[in-house]
């Protein structure tokens, strides 16, 4: 039977303070807790209800569908709930990270959704990009929003937190921004190494770090008609930006 601790230790961990004090964080789903599995995140506890293959998970904690709707962050849980350990360096800001050559990554300035920021995981996990650095005021990966948005590819994609400006400035690399007043991206040359940065969702890139990029890149607008959407969603702009990138 599940306690009272247990549910309260669960939904703790929605807050950023309690996952840092308790260094956990929370996955739900077979296809998300299968994945950190696999990737070799520790466990804490799994909690799989009656409606999931149990037998799935080593030492899980049976549930019913009930207790399970009382631990899930979703408004329809999917069977397994598990509670991970942090990696290590989780909160650690990476005050002296590089970017190493001959590669792409992603660079988030202020992304501050949940969703946003999950499915840009999954993205550039789908595109073979293994790194995204992130600015401190974006929003924090292992949110339960943010892991469940990424269906899993948080275990495949190394995120890194640092001071956007510091990194650019001493990358040897082309550095990439979507902009207005870039460059038609589909007229550009492209190069398979660099950083694309992908701005706050109201505002943008910040100042400080559209100062260091070298390549403004626009996503044209196609629609001929007077009445149409100002921007693109950040999530959708990515996976156009990052599609275009690998297509060359």
């Amino acid at each position: 039977m599940l306690s009272k601790n247990q549910i309260k230790l669960v939904k703790s961990l929605e807050l950023k303070k309690k996952r840092k004090n308790e260094c956990l964080f929370v996955a739900e789903g077979p296809k998300v807790v299968g994945d950190l599995l696999k990737a070799g995140f520790l466990p804490h506890s799994i909690f799989a209800a009656e409606s999931c293959q149990k037998e799935a998970y080593s030492n899980c904690i049976a549930v019913s569908d009930e207790e399970l709707r009382k631990l899930s962050f979703l408004q329809h849980p999917q069977g397994v709930l598990a509670v991970f350990h942090l990696p290590a360096d989780a909160y650690a800001e990476n005050a002296m990270a590089k970017h190493a050559a001959h590669t792409l990554a992603l660079a988030l300035d202020g992304v501050q959704d949940p969703g946003n920021v999950g499915t840009i995981i999954r993205i550039a996990d789908w595109f073979g990009i293994d790194t995204i650095y992130c600015s401190p005021d974006t929003a924090d990966v292992y949110n339960p929003k943010v892991v469940q948005a990424t269906m899993g590819s948080i275990a495949h994609v190394h995120i890194i937190y640092c001071d956007l400006p510091t990194l650019l400035s001493g990358a040897q690399v082309p550095v990439y921004g979507t902009l207005l007043n870039g460059r038609d991206i589909y007229q550009e040359s492209l190069t398979s190494e660099g950083i694309i940065v992908m701005g706050n969702e109201g505002n943008g890139i910040s100042q400080p770090v559209r100062q260091l990029i070298s390549h403004p890149l626009l996503i044209p607008n196609f629609n001929s008609n007077t009445e149409t959407a100002e921007s693109l969603n950040v999530a959708i702009a990515t996976a156009i930006t990052c599609s275009e990138f690998k297509r060359r």
